[in-house]
Formats: structure tokens, C-alpha cells, sequence
């Protein structure tokens, strides 16, 4: 990864070599005893527990946090015709009169796509039996999208609980059908935050998974202020960017919330002449979204590249992020592109355990002409 940029990114920028045994297959011991790089001085990274967090922060700091939940979204089934297939929903969609009940937007792994009105035979958990339908009614957003539009047998969100599987990322090397009813357990505990409470993801808001209980007590009584926003990660969230050209790459969509009371807090932290501290990326992409348009509640495809302009955030919670992904741009966005080539160098080199259930890094923005929150 080059140090020194003097011309546009391009996606091989984003690119770096990283030892697989580095990815963590499995959760820390405890939520907040995995590793937190200080990364905040760009020359001085400093290796610290996560529990120290609290002491990096300042009294009338605000942290936000994203408050979804994951879902069982990954359903395994066959088509009528023969031929097993694997869903992955992505989201569920509103009733709408005059349209089928209980639609949902879909990946789907299947050796041939059916064609639209075809009937999937979904399995219940233990892959033996046939537990509920799906009918395909076609591409989404349109014709021409990569997701699938799909009706379901009854409601979606009951059928996911009792029938799905946990979304784990294809990073994390364990077949869900076949995992061990320990790994199974831990994965439904540790790859859900402790303070998960709107259902719809499809992927976990990973740098909220070192925060547990006693530490948000912690935090609390430190004064340091909490509040939370929604947003329904999708699965896109892990897959990479293809385009060497940025600017051709076409961002997932996904649906996020910003209660009243917490922009309330953004506005009496700023006040005060407090922080806004957003607890990873998916908190970032949704009060940008929100700074950038105006709107609490909306669809956001909202890619933050090295030259945007933040005007929200300023501090950063984050996981270590995959090579040539959406939320590496984000870091180094956020940070400076040398900055976060440095970063992951000393976090390869003191051996930090990488994406969903690795350790953290906090990171400051880089100074602009911006005020600080």
C-alpha cells in the first residue's frame, strides 16, 4: 500500500497483505478484553485494552451508538425442481395492499437461478425438514438488480428466528449447518451487541461488540453521554469493491433512523463544546447521511472516500477492516490515508486480530477547517 498519493485513489491504493492466521475465527474471551490500538497520534499508536477506554474519552463527550439487531437472516432450501439453494435476506419490507405479503429482499446461492413465481422449498434448522415456502417474484430493486424480491409463507421475521441461521461473515471459516452447538451458541451471544434492540440486520455493528455491560456502566458514570441510531447493515457491507475506478463503484443501500432525542444530544454536545465519538462505521455512514441530507429516516448509499468532508463525527471506534473495502476508505477517509497505512502496518506487525470479531483501534479526524463538535 503506497504511503504518498499525489493523484486520485484508485482501489489498488486500498490494498494489503494480510496473514489469515490474523482473522479471528472466534470472539475474545470477554467482550472488552480484546486489544484497542490508541491510534489518535498518527506517530505515537499505542497497544491498550478496550476496557481502557473510558480514560481515552473527556467528560461531555457524546458516544453513539448503532442500536440494530442482527437477524437470522441465512435460510437454506431446495428448489422444487431439485436443487439446494441458500438465502441470505437483507431486508424485510413493509406490507403494501395490492402487493404480496410478506416480501423480502434477498441474496440467493443457488447453481441455477429459478425464474420468477418459482416455489422454494425452505428447511427448518436442522436441514431435514421442510418447515415453510418462498415464492420468487423477481429481481430487486428492478429488473436488472442483483438482489431478489421474494414472498414468504408467513411472516418473515418468525420464520427467521425459528428457522435461520446467524449471518456470520464468509471471513469466519465454519459451515452454520454443521457447527458444533457451542460455536453455534457463542456465535448467537458474542455476534450481537448487549444493547441490540431494532431486528433487520444482516450483519453486525462490529466495533459495538467490545462494549458489555460493566463497561457501559463505566462509561455512564464517567459522564460521559450516550445515545443511538439504527442502521440495518446489509451483507454488502463485506463485499469489495471491484472498480479501480472509485468513482464508478456502486454503493449498497441501506435504511437507517436517527431518533429525535439523539440529535438533541448531537446538538447539546455540541453546546458544550463536547466530541462526537461514533461507535464504528455504521454509525458514521448514518449521521453523514444525516448531515448531508437532512433526513432522520431514509435509504442512505452514502461512500465516504478520502477527500470527503466530514461534518459530524470526531472521534472513531472501529474495527480492522477488510483490504479494498468500502469502510478502509472510510478509516482512511477519517484519518488521513497515511495515517491508516501506518495504523495497519503496526497492527500486523503486533500481531491485532482482524475484521467482525477482532480487536479495535480509536482513531481522531483528521483536522480540517471544520469546528470541533
Amino acid at each position: 500500500m503506497p504511503t504518498s498519493i499525489d493523484r486520485p485513489f484508485r482501489l489498488s491504493d486500498f490494498d494489503f497483505q494480510l496473514p489469515p492466521d490474523l482473522i479471528a475465527q472466534h470472539p475474545s474471551t470477554e467482550r472488552s478484553g480484546s486489544k484497542l490500538l490508541d491510534a489518535r497520534d498518527p506517530l505515537q499508536p499505542v497497544d491498550r485494552i478496550f476496557r481502557e477506554l473510558p480514560d481515552l474519552l473527556q467528560a461531555g463527550d457524546l458516544l453513539v451508538f448503532n442500536d440494530t439487531q442482527v437477524v437470522n437472516a441465512r435460510l437454506f432450501g431446495e428448489k422444487a425442481s431439485g436443487g439446494q439453494l441458500e438465502l441470505l435476506i437483507e431486508r424485510v419490507l413493509p406490507d403494501v395492499a395490492g402487493e404480496a405479503p410478506n416480501r423480502v429482499v434477498a441474496h440467493m446461492k443457488v447453481s441455477k437461478k429459478p425464474a420468477p413465481g418459482a416455489r422454494l422449498m425452505m428447511w427448518d434448522r436442522t436441514g431435514r425438514r421442510h418447515a415453510f415456502d418462498a415464492t420468487l417474484l423477481g429481481r430487486w430493486p428492478d429488473d436488472n438488480g442483483a438482489l431478489f424480491l421474494l414472498s414468504l409463507s408467513d411472516d418473515p421475521h418468525r420464520l427467521m428466528a425459528a428457522h435461520g441461521h446467524m449471518p456470520l461473515p464468509p471471513y469466519i471459516d465454519r459451515q452454520q449447518k454443521t457447527a458444533s452447538a457451542t460455536d453455534r451458541d457463542q456465535d448467537a451471544q458474542r455476534y450481537q451487541t448487549v444493547f441490540a434492540k431494532h431486528p433487520g440486520s444482516a450483519a453486525a455493528p462490529t466495533a459495538a461488540l467490545h462494549f458489555d455491560e460493566a463497561l457501559m456502566q463505566r462509561l455512564t458514570a464517567l459522564g460521559l453521554q450516550q445515545a443511538s441510531v439504527t442502521l440495518h447493515v446489509g451483507a454488502g457491507t463485506f463485499s469489495p469493491v471491484k472498480t479501480e475506478d472509485l468513482s464508478a463503484h456502486r454503493m449498497h443501500s441501506e435504511w437507517y433512523r436517527i431518533p429525535a432525542a439523539t440529535l438533541q444530544a448531537i446538538d447539546d454536545c455540541r453546546t458544550r463544546g463536547g466530541r462526537v465519538v461514533a461507535v464504528g462505521t455504521t454509525s458514521v455512514r448514518t449521521l453523514e447521511s444525516w448531515a448531508q441530507t437532512g433526513l432522520s429516516e431514509a435509504d442512505t448509499r452514502i461512500f465516504i472516500t478520502p477527500g470527503f468532508e466530514f461534518k459530524v463525527v470526531d472521534v472513531l471506534i472501529t474495527n480492522f477492516h477488510l483490504p479494498k473495502s468500502t469502510l478502509l476508505m472510510l478509516v482512511a477517509a477519517f484519518s488521513g490515508f497515511e495515517h491508516m497505512h501506518r495504523v495497519y502496518q503496526h497492527a500486523i506487525a503486533q500481531q491485532y486480530r482482524f475484521f467482525s470479531y477482532g480487536d479495535a483501534m480509536l482513531l481522531s479526524r483528521m483536522v480540517s477547517k471544520l469546528p470541533a463538535c
